[in-house]
């Protein structure tokens, strides 16, 4: 994605910009401001004048927010609003890198409002605070802000039109959510951006009850360790694969680092199972909308890809208005706001797909319903990988020309759609916590801020193929399309000489060994990077062993049993070319950024000992009665 260097959007949001390395966060709407060294403007004159506001809530909490109002306006113009926990923006400045000129041509008041607890913003902070309870008349939250605040702009900012849009990415676009759940009537439009949804399921903190440690850690510490700024965790070590490996059992941390001073840490600690953390699930309470609603995904988005599309689906199970419109495209976590979203990493996209995204769907979308201008908003547009075109379908994912194949793991590392014959087979591997598998190149520097977390989705999995603990599995190469359209599903059937253990399957695009013809020499002349051989992830997930069956209550797994393991690998649109080959990696860690399963079952590994971390012998079944297969989602148009 990032020709140059990626920044911060927010801290759980990353984009690409060209700009120096020196420069640490990239301003969308206002996200981490704050902090933000001053960038030149493109413009001499300033355009907006800026409004700092105090706003009071119900409860007389007030809430620091800026409002950015255009000089030369006539008439009267819609807010586009933004509630975040990062700081508000100081300037203009971040209206001034192009990405919003757009929005900007159309005319809109911008305004930005830090939450409860942040920076200026009074009252007690609380990490995605979940629904008040509406009996209890003096209750607040999120939602309540948002109705308060929009009432009071629409009440007090001069020249506005009485229409509000709400916007965001990442946390701001989970506080779009919340203003879903009781809006205020001036309320005519959101952009629900990456917003995670179960942080236990499928998003920040967790996949499938797997804990996101590097993510996790490092996010509490971003967000908790200060009121008054946003704070990285100072690692000693460069390479933080080496130091999560020394801290050794999770236990530790609150032992040497946190001292149970941060919430987020310890509800980690002391609520290792789905029950606390699902109170928290969007999908759980917000299943209705009357706010036209433009859910917004990115097929690379390394902490939010499941989120907007659990709530899309969600909302349109009663959607009759068509009102909730899906967005998917080429990129990592906020990627839909890079300069151009040209590329991500080494892969090249061969258009601007965020500047199109920009241009032809997000600010058609506010113009339509604050501005009252013509809109033509398929159900569904995705950015096609593979053939790398956009495509609009009238529901997602489709089911019409769609036929359910599996691709099965064969012998000799083989995958074929045809099932195998044989009574018996399995590949084995030792998985060790003491030398688990590496999510990306070591060494693997720190989440924030560093350009290596954003783009690790797309980096080449060989550096991984030939481990000794990662199974590896691949079709001949193809001589027509497989278009892979829906949601992806990986049918596990394995065991474990221990009692609990993770399951990671990596579905993967191996490109042709003469996929370029680019030498290394002509690559570091500018021709691009070497593509030949290349192995891009196109989907991917975990799945802790003890939560096969419940994610409320864990159970041992019974040693060398083989178990049926489904793991969601979630929807995808992308076509897999003639002469490539289609791959499946299997391993039981992924480390850091998922914590090492003790492989011998604890009740609550956050409180395991280092002794409890033992090897395990891992057996993937591919026999006619237990046949581990990929079911792929096939197109037939």
């Amino acid at each position: 994605m990032f020709a140059t260097a990626a920044f911060s959007v927010d801290s759980r949001c990353f984009v690409s910009i060209r700009l120096p390395l020196t420069s640490l966060l990239l301003i969308l709407l206002g996200q981490a401001a704050a902090q933000m060294p001053a960038v030149q403007p493109q413009y001499k004159q300033r355009r907006f004048s800026r409004q700092e506001a105090m706003i009071p809530m119900r409860d007389r909490v007030h809430l620091e927010t800026v409002i950015f109002a255009p000089k030369q306006a006539t008439g009267l113009l819609p807010i586009l609003f933004e509630r975040t926990p990062y700081g508000v923006p100081q300037d203009e400045t971040w209206l001034d890198s192009g990405r919003f000129d757009e929005l900007i041509a159309d005319g809109y008041i911008f305004v930005v409002q830090n939450i409860r607890g942040r920076f200026k913003s009074e009252g007690t902070f609380v990490m995605q605070r979940p629904p008040r309870e509406k009996s209890d008349s003096k209750s607040v939250d999120e939602a309540t802000d948002a109705y308060d605040t929009i009432a009071w702009l629409v009440k007090n900012v001069p020249s506005n039109n009485g229409r509000v849009g709400i916007w965001g990415i990442s946390y701001p676009g989970w506080l779009v959510t919340q203003a879903l759940i009781e809006p205020h009537p001036a309320l005519k439009a959101a952009s629900e951006q990456a917003s995670p949804d179960d942080m236990f399921v499928n998003d920040d903190f967790h996949h499938n009850g797997a804990f996101r440690l590097s993510y996790g850690f490092e996010y509490s510490a971003l967000l908790e360790s200060s009121k008054e700024r946003n704070t990285n965790f100072e690692f000693d070590q460069y390479d933080t694969y080496s130091w999560y490996l020394s801290l050794g059992a999770l236990s530790n941390v609150n032992a040497r680092y946190f001292h149970e001073k941060l919430p987020t840490w310890n509800d980690f600690v002391e609520h290792p199972n789905h029950d606390f953390w699902k109170q928290h699930s969007v999908t759980a309470y917000l299943k209705h909308t009357t706010v036209p609603n433009l859910n917004v995904a990115g097929w690379y988005d390394q902490e939010d890809f499941v989120g907007p599309t659990r709530i899309y689906a969600a909302l349109e199970q009663t959607d009759t208005e068509h009102i909730n419109c899906f967005v998917a495209g080429p990129w990592n976590h906020g990627g839909w706001m890079d300069e151009t979203g040209g590329r991500l990493g080494d892969i090249d996209w061969g258009s601007n797909t965020s500047h199109y995204y920009r241009a032809n769907i997000l600010a058609p979308w506010f113009a339509h319903w604050l501005h009252d201008k013509p809109l033509n908003q398929p159900e569904a547009v995705t950015f096609e990988t593979g053939t790398n075109i956009w495509r609009s379908y009238n529901e997602w994912p489709p089911k019409q020309g769609i036929v359910e194949k599996k691709l099965y793991f064969r012998s000799d590392g083989r995958l074929s759609f045809e099932a195998p014959a044989e009574r018996d087979g399995f590949d084995s591997y030792v998985s060790d916590p003491a030398n688990p598998v590496p999510y990306r190149r070591r060494p693997v520097t720190p989440t924030y801020p560093a350009p290596g977390w954003p783009v690790w989705l797309v980096e080449d999995q060989r550096f991984v193929e030939h481990r000794p603990d990662v199974l590896t599995w691949q079709t001949e190469p193809l001589k027509e399309d497989v278009t892979v359209t829906g949601d992806i599903v990986a049918d596990l059937f394995a065991s474990t000489s221990g009692s609990d253990s993770d399951w990671v399957v990596k579905l993967i695009d191996v490109y042709p060994e003469d996929y370029q013809k680019v030498t290394q020499e002509e690559a570091t002349k500018g021709a691009g990077p070497v593509l030949d051989g290349y192995e891009l992830i196109i989907a991917d997930d975990i799945l802790r062993g003890r939560y096969r069956n419940t994610l409320e209550s864990p159970e041992p797994i019974i040693p060398n049993q083989v178990t049926e393991y489904r793991i969601d690998l979630h929807p995808n649109d992308h076509v897999f070319l003639p002469r490539h080959r289609i791959m499946v990696q299997v391993q039981s860690t992924w480390f850091p950024l998922y914590d090492r399963n003790p492989q011998k079952f604890v009740e609550n590994i956050y409180k395991a000992n280092d002794s409890d971390y033992v090897k395990a012998t891992q057996k993937v079944y591919r026999s006619n009665r237990t046949a581990s297969a990929i079911v792929l989602p096939v197109s037939t148009h």
